[in-house]
């Protein structure tokens, strides 16, 4: 049976929130957030998207108050200012889009897509998804798959993180290297996940407040074999010296390395391998001496923006792309409700033409004279569902195409029909915009809901 819900969205994203919001929106684990969200009545389904930038939660309900109820809850401790909510058609474009890539920090980035089909895994230990929720993720990995092999979404380096991996590598070899991160946020996330992505051994991340880097951290750990760990900006003293990459992006107003905290203050190391520093803030996160020291090279800000603003271009290029791609493929997935919709009335009314059929069939051979036999049974069966498939026919047309113009008095009507167990007085089967319009709730046009097989 498919679900009759329509989907509701909320989200505190790098966006709308800033980190201490996302920290407070996130959950203990995806899987456990789901299952504590299908514990509100009348949640029939639910996902949780939680990484760095963002903690999105998506559940099905039988109307949208249910379900912004439900969500509320969930974001109870992130100011109401931080959490962006959505009803139908909004929600299932944002996931299309988050699955692209284009709701990232860094734009087209690869790593969500692997978030997302984590979360869908986390949901369906924890019974979450169902078929209306199964449609939607299936089709937003669909589509973040299809913008990646079929634009130039995710390539080249579009953002100063990416920027100083390549910078560094120009410098030193990756493979095998210690990096530490100065900073955990946005800039610093993604100089930690480029450094993590480059084939670096071992990774530190300091920042002020420690509970941030423990969260970046964490993603990093689960998402590739490297040593990753966060300490307290005072570690510098001791993690500053032995790392081979050191990238800083904390906003501080004023210098917060020192010449003290590099590895320079000793001279090159044996193997004349110099420690590249790359200063991502502005202010200046390194003190200026910091560039005197025999050992170390120091980049800021003016030697990696040139870097960046070529590919920049072609990825703003690719996403008027994607974003057509986008358009496309929700037309395809509300085309896939609809058809699920009417494929229920068409289900209902082929059982009951069937039940019809067998009974009929079984009083015919037994009126036959003489012994029924094999060959009378076929004759009759062929006979029956020869007939049966004639009459249905028509009204099967006629049912997909009251789908697709959005006649659902028609489906309804149907299911009273052929269903025996609908009854006459259930909730009508109708788009999530008519259900809802006569409690007052516009929501865009929603799209009825339902299961079908991929487009």
């Amino acid at each position: 049976m498919m679900s009759t819900g329509v989907v509701t969205a909320a989200r505190v994203t790098h966006r709308c929130g800033g980190v201490d919001q996302i920290a407070a929106a996130s959950p203990e684990s995806q899987e456990r957030a789901v299952t504590e969200l299908l514990t509100v009545p009348e949640i029939e389904e639910a996902y949780v998207l939680s990484t760095c930038n963002r903690v999105e939660a998506y559940v099905v309900g039988a109307d949208h108050a249910v379900g912004r109820a439900a969500l509320e809850e969930f974001f109870a401790a992130v100011d109401d200012e931080a959490v962006v909510s959505t009803d139908h058609d909004e929600s299932l474009r944002h996931l299309l889009r988050v699955a692209a890539g284009l709701e990232s920090v860094l734009l087209g980035e690869d790593q969500i897509i692997g978030q997302v089909r984590t979360a869908y895994e986390d949901a369906r230990d924890a019974d979450g998804i169902g078929s209306m929720l199964e449609a939607a993720i299936t089709k937003a990995i669909h589509v973040g798959e299809r913008a990646r092999t079929e634009t130039a979404i995710n390539e080249g380096v579009v953002s100063l993180g990416s920027a100083a991996t390549r910078r560094a590598a120009n410098e030193v070899d990756l493979e095998g290297a210690t990096a530490l991160v100065v900073g955990a946020g946005e800039m610093g996330q993604l100089a930690a996940r480029s450094l993590a992505a480059a084939g670096i051994d071992e990774l530190v991340v300091v920042n002020r407040t420690v509970s941030h880097a423990d969260h970046l951290v964490a993603d990093i750990g689960t998402e590739t074999e490297i040593e990753a760990t966060a300490a307290p900006l005072e570690a510098l003293d001791t993690v500053g010296s032995r790392a081979d990459v050191v990238v800083t992006a904390t906003g501080s107003e004023t210098p917060v390395v020192e010449p003290r905290h590099l590895g320079g203050t000793a001279g090159a190391d044996a193997d004349g391998i110099e420690q590249v520093v790359v200063d991502l803030g502005q202010p200046r996160d390194v003190a200026p001496a910091a560039a005197g020291l025999p050992s170390v090279r120091v980049f800021d800000l003016d030697d990696l923006e040139s870097v960046t603003e070529e590919t920049r271009e072609q990825r703003s290029e690719a996403a008027r792309e994607v974003e057509a791609m986008i358009d496309h493929e929700f037309d395809l997935l509300c085309e896939q409700y609809k058809r699920a919709r009417a494929d229920e009335a068409i289900a209902a009314m082929y059982e009951s033409a069937e039940r019809i059929k067998e009974r009929e069939v079984e009083t015919a051979l037994s009126q036959l004279e003489g012994e029924e036999g094999e060959a009378h049974r076929e004759v009759v069966e062929a006979m029956a569902d020869s007939l049966v498939n004639q009459l249905l026919a028509p009204p099967t047309k006629s049912l997909r195409e009251a789908a697709a113009e959005d006649d659902w008095s028609t489906i309804h009507t149907a299911l009273q029909l052929f269903n025996p167990e609908f009854e006459a007085d259930d909730r009508p089967i109708v788009p999530p915009s008519i259900a809802t319009a006569t409690t007052g709730e516009a929501t865009n046009g929603d799209p009825p809901i339902g299961t079908a097989e991929d487009d």
